[in-house]
């Protein structure tokens, strides 16, 4: 895979949720053998994984592969998706959402469409059983940061009470705007938990994605312990070039995963980094590293 692909690059390299599933698999069929066995996790920590950096799987694989792995969800689904996951006994962890990484709440003339759309998904969300919904800030585009902010916080505002009628939380991802995704708003940890405090709601949180903010802050744990209440999702990837999380990169991985045990976190963390050598092999040490 190449290694500076991104979300939003692989994305558009697929022609929809549809042509994903019907993907034949490009790796060594799953068999269902003794060694692969569930594994036993130490259990302080709810694994997921993205599913988008798994293109040439198909979905149903990545399930089989995902449960002998011991992980619990599948992250970054559409609605069509939603039934293979459940089929397999598995959540989706962070479902997609109606807005897009440039398109948020940081514009008050998106809010119409946006809330209309979360007005819609959310009770789906809620029929599957599933905990989470993402959203975007949005990019500056000359936009101060103070303006975005209470942009963003007038918007969602207004998804809160329906996000708490049924108890889907409302997720807004910090994303790195230095490499991957130039001008996008929340891209300090600081900035978006002023937006949780302001929203003022349970149902909304944080996505502390630890590759984007390795990239622009760096200082993780601390940030972690000072921020750990307005989080609500976790997301990993090896710095830099976003690969695995081994001894390749520059992240301590087992270090800030016993961080965010100790705050107590109950959510998921969600793999999301683009393998470089075979993906399910490199899936299963992450996990590995990550189980503190």
């Amino acid at each position: 895979m190449n290694q500076r692909m991104t979300r939003r690059t692989a994305l558009r390299s697929m022609a929809g949720s549809a042509a994903i599933l019907g993907t034949a698999s490009m790796v060594t069929p799953i068999a269902a053998t003794a060694e692969d066995a569930p594994a036993k996790l130490k259990g302080n920590i709810h694994h997921s994984v993205s599913q988008w950096c798994y293109g040439k799987i198909s979905l149903d694989d990545l399930c089989i592969a995902a449960k002998q792995m011991g992980i619990e969800a599948i992250d970054l689904l559409s609605a069509d998706q939603w039934p293979t996951v459940k089929k397999h006994g598995l959540v989706c962890s962070m479902c997609n959402g109606p807005d897009q990484i440039g398109y948020g709440f940081n514009r008050v003339e998106h809010h119409d469409k946006l809330v209309e759309g979360y007005e819609k998904m959310i009770p789906q969300v809620a029929s599957f059983g599933f905990p989470n919904i993402i959203c975007f800030s949005g990019v500056r585009a000359g936009m101060d940061d103070e303006k975005g902010a209470a942009n963003c916080v007038t918007g969602l505002k207004r998804v809160m009470s329906i996000a708490e009628k049924y108890k889907v939380n409302v997720v807004m991802e910090l994303l790195n705007s230095k490499v991957d995704h130039h001008d996008y708003m929340n891209d300090h940890t600081a900035w978006g938990a002023e937006v949780v405090k302001k929203v003022g709601s349970e149902r909304f949180k944080l996505l502390y994605d630890i590759y984007h903010m390795q990239i622009m802050e760096g200082d993780m744990i601390r940030t972690i312990q000072t921020y750990h209440q307005y989080i609500g999702h976790y997301h990993t990837g090896g710095v830099p070039g976003r690969n695995e999380i081994d001894e390749t990169q520059e992240i301590y991985y087992p270090a800030v995963m016993r961080a965010i045990v100790a705050t107590g976190f109950k959510g998921y963390v969600g793999q999301e980094f683009v393998p470089s050598k075979d993906p399910l092999t490199s899936l299963r040490k992450a996990i590995q590293i990550c189980d503190v």
